[in-house]
């Protein structure tokens, strides 16, 4: 194919995405900063494992070391980067590939949080495009290998959501989405900034949790304190969301005045969700965890401070308080910071 394509990270869902778009055919390169993943990468292919059969292979891909991005120079510009860091490094991540792009490139944020703005400084508004990824749950086990641990959306679930920030359907995005639907169900939105904060207020629910607790999706799921805390989490991030004017998509099965109603006190509704959280545990793999739980127990950084923490920080701004987020930043900055241990007595009194 004509195009080229840049994943610039490539972890868990950098990995997963470009993995399957070599698979494909497409001129795809992988870019990472550890040096064993590119170097297994090259030697070995990259192996890629989910729930069924047809999900585990192995292709050859093209990955590159951060420091030979300049050999990007003689090949010809790219045309499609997807930023797939941590956001707290989308700045200088997307400084480097901004030398190599084509004059009408796109770059896209297939990243947690919300990086929009963070990219659109480096290399203007017209080039951003966002995409969200919901409920993928893939994990970098090892050096070129990739484990996801949920079911495939299909139908039941849209994976990937591609949106333009004026909220205008393009071409571009059609494409995206097109080449992204290869791999798991796919749409285009007009509501972006509608699903960035939906996606947020999914994210804050478990990730932090999980980084505290050093539990899994399913143990979370099983715990009653750990329920209610998501529970708090989400309906403090969807009132924000509310107030600061975002549509919201439905959050994890319920809508946003679902999450809000049981945050209040509303019985019934509380019980519909904890139902649905223990019973999505079925035909879900036992060793998923989230993204920021995979971090503590590999030793890394957290995104805490770009969800809950960027979650309890425009509520201030507007003058809703988000109790729950603030103390679960709290408790994840000290387990990061290695003063304790994660445990479920992290997130006990919050």
């Amino acid at each position: 194919m004509s195009r080229r394509i840049a994943i610039v990270g490539a972890g868990a869902v950098g990995a997963y995405v470009g993995g399957y778009f070599a698979r494909a055919g497409e001129d795809v390169t992988l870019i990472d900063p550890w040096p064993e993943h590119v170097e297994a990468m090259n030697r070995d292919g990259l192996s890629l494992s989910g729930m069924t059969e047809g999900e585990c292979f192995t292709t050859r891909v093209k990955a590159m070391h951060l420091t030979d991005v300049q050999s990007l120079a003689r090949t010809g510009p790219v045309d499609i980067a997807f930023v797939c860091t941590k956001s707290y490094d989308t700045d200088w991540a997307t400084a480097m590939i901004r030398g190599y792009l084509a004059p009408d490139a796109t770059v896209v944020s297939l990243q947690n949080c919300i990086n929009e703005e963070t990219i659109a400084r480096v290399v203007g508004w017209g080039r951003v495009v966002g995409c969200i990824a919901a409920k993928i749950a893939v994990e970098l086990t090892g050096p070129a290998q990739v484990r996801r641990s949920v079911p495939l959306g299909g139908n039941r679930h849209t994976v990937f959501r591609v949106g333009e920030v004026h909220g205008r359907i393009t071409p571009r995005i059609e494409l995206i989405a097109a080449m992204l639907a290869d791999i798991d169900s796919a749409k285009t939105t007009s509501n972006l900034w509608g699903e960035r904060w939906s996606k947020l207020c999914a994210n804050a629910q478990a990730n932090g949790v999980s980084a505290a607790t050093g539990l899994g999706n399913n143990g979370m799921a099983r715990e009653p304190v750990t329920r209610w805390l998501s529970i708090r989490l989400a309906g403090e991030a969807a009132r924000i969301g509310r107030a600061l004017g975002y549509e919201l998509e439905t959050i994890n099965k319920f809508s946003a005045d679902d999450w809000i109603a049981a945050t209040d006190g509303d019985t019934a509704v509380r019980e519909r969700i904890e139902a649905e959280m223990v019973a999505a545990c079925e035909g879900r793999s036992e060793t998923g965890r989230p993204s920021m739980g995979q971090d503590i127990a590999k030793g890394r950084r957290t995104e805490i401070e770009f969800i809950n923490g960027y979650i309890a920080a425009r509520g201030a701004e507007i003058g809703i308080a988000a109790p729950a987020n603030v103390g679960l930043t709290a408790a994840v900055q000290a387990v990061e910071r290695g003063e304790v241990p994660p445990g479920l007595e992290r997130v006990a009194g919050i």
